[in-house]
């Protein structure tokens, strides 16, 4: 092993351990004075953050998210398969799949009931909770598409970006995978994770033509990242249909999975050379957004359009390098070798507004994930709108053999993974972002996602050099 290798094969335990302390953290306790609450999450809740904060600086991320803990569950999936982690992982699982259940019962209504939770609420916070009729609304399907709930499995009262439609696609996705992946689980697992999954479908295939907020809690609209992650959802919830021969029910998936990734098409935007993040977004600056990559990355498409064999996907991670190589100063004059570090969207002005570690993660995996799928004999299309992508993997026009390409890519993804070395402490915690001009580590700390981010990266890492390993001579440069 290199040092880079060491190196990632550490931080990928690291990481699988500091994700799972985030899953049941039934030891830790939130107060939100403020809010008269004293939190205790419940087994199988996800802290987006286990790290108590309350904007002071820090983000209160003290929740669970439901897109989150999607994202983080499914990185679990990949952790043990991956050796990062043990058997606990399954017990994790379990809880989750528990938890997630329970959560079925949200009910506003009986929060209103209640009749004085907004009495323990301090004056000057009353102005953040949400008003009666939409707290009496969160109930049933309805329910799915809150943002967030406490980790103790009350619905949060506080104004925040709702509805959100991306969580309960994700988790189908992350359910079906794990049910791929163990079909040992055991019989109370497995028919709990066969009740969420398809009431999650019910409620992707009832909404998936409404506006819901974008995976950054910014924008009502439809959304790249929101439609991708429901097509494919959708599109493996119809095979998951016809397996258990409801055949009304998955030919009512595959034609709304369909019809939903037709309209993704009108996502590119020709002019400028990338899929859009949105559709009629009200701020022209953010439609460049790293939201498409992770979406093609969360998606898992094998082939084909909006997919990492897709030279429009390409395209967009070839127009977000560019961005953030002109954006952030710890971009220029790095050291060779060294991939750009990358951020959500032009002039981000959240926090330090800089670079994600997701983002930059998200980034070394679409490399990763690309060779892998070279290597195993996918042909990389040759077009004028991934032209550019094509150049930085190797300088020359024209074809290129599929070997060479994946070489190219993964050593493009090693040079990413390099920058998310430089900023990475020693103790291997990794925060939400890092500053764009210093590289300090900002926002939340010990955030979940990251940690998911890196074990995914580091997996398909693993993945495109065993394929290379198997299909003949190193080329690794």
């Amino acid at each position: 092993m290199n040092g880079l290798d060491e190196w990632i094969a550490g931080e990928a335990r690291f990481a699988a351990s500091a994700m799972a302390g985030a899953i049941s953290a039934a030891h830790l306790v939130k107060d939100r004075p403020g809010f008269g609450q004293r939190v205790v999450p419940r087994p199988g809740s996800v802290l987006a953050s286990p790290v108590p904060a309350a904007y002071d600086p820090d983000p209160d991320y003290f929740f669970h998210w439901f897109r989150d803990s999607a994202i983080v569950i499914d990185a679990l999936r990949v952790a043990l398969a991956e050796g990062f982690t043990d058997g606990a992982a399954l017990v994790r699982f379990r809880e989750f799949v528990e938890f997630s259940l329970f959560l079925r019962g949200l009910d506003g209504r009986a929060l209103l009931r209640q009749g004085d939770f907004r009495r323990r609420v301090q004056p000057s916070f009353l102005q953040y909770v949400r008003p009666d009729a939409e707290i009496a609304a969160a109930f049933g399907e309805a329910a799915l598409a809150e943002t967030r709930v406490n980790p103790d499995g009350a619905l949060d009262f506080i104004r925040w970006a709702r509805p959100q439609a991306d969580g309960p696609a994700l988790r189908i996705l992350a359910l079906l995978r794990w049910r791929r992946q163990r079909p040992d689980l055991d019989a109370a697992v497995g028919w709990g994770a066969r009740q969420l999954i398809a009431g999650d479908l019910a409620f992707t295939l009832a909404r998936a033509h409404e506006p819901s907020f974008d995976i950054w809690e910014e924008e009502s609209g439809r959304h790249y990242y929101t439609q991708l992650v429901q097509a494919e959802a959708l599109a493996q919830g119809a095979e998951w249909f016809t397996e258990i021969g409801q055949g009304d029910r998955a030919r009512a998936c595959a034609a709304a999975a369909a019809e939903i990734l037709s309209r993704l098409d009108a996502f590119w935007n020709d002019a400028a050379g990338f899929y859009r993040s949105r559709a009629g977004a009200a701020d022209a600056g953010k439609e460049l957004d790293i939201a498409v990559v992770l979406a093609v990355l969360h998606a898992a498409r094998a082939s084909g359009a909006h997919s990492v064999l897709d030279p429009r996907a390409q395209a967009t991670l070839t127009a977000l390098e560019e961005l953030f190589d002109a954006e952030y100063a710890i971009n220029r004059d790095r050291p060779a070798g060294r991939g750009p570090a990358m951020g959500r969207y032009a002039s981000d002005a959240y926090y330090s507004g800089g670079a994600y570690f997701f983002a930059t993660l998200g980034a070394a995996e679409f490399y990763f994930r690309l060779a892998a799928a070279l290597l195993s004999g996918a042909g990389m299309p040759v077009t004028n709108d991934n032209r550019r992508f094509r150049l930085r993997l190797i300088a020359a026009e024209g074809e290129a053999e599929s070997r060479a390409l994946a070489a190219a890519a993964i050593e493009r993804g090693d040079s990413i993974m390099r920058t998310v070395r430089a900023f990475t402490p020693i103790g291997g915690d990794l925060s939400e972002q890092f500053d764009r001009t210093t590289g300090a580590q900002t926002s939340a700390k010990h955030l979940s996602w990251s940690y998911a981010a890196f074990i995914t990266a580091a997996a398909s890492r693993a993945q495109a050099l065993q394929t290379s390993r198997a299909s003949g001579p190193s080329q690794r440069m």
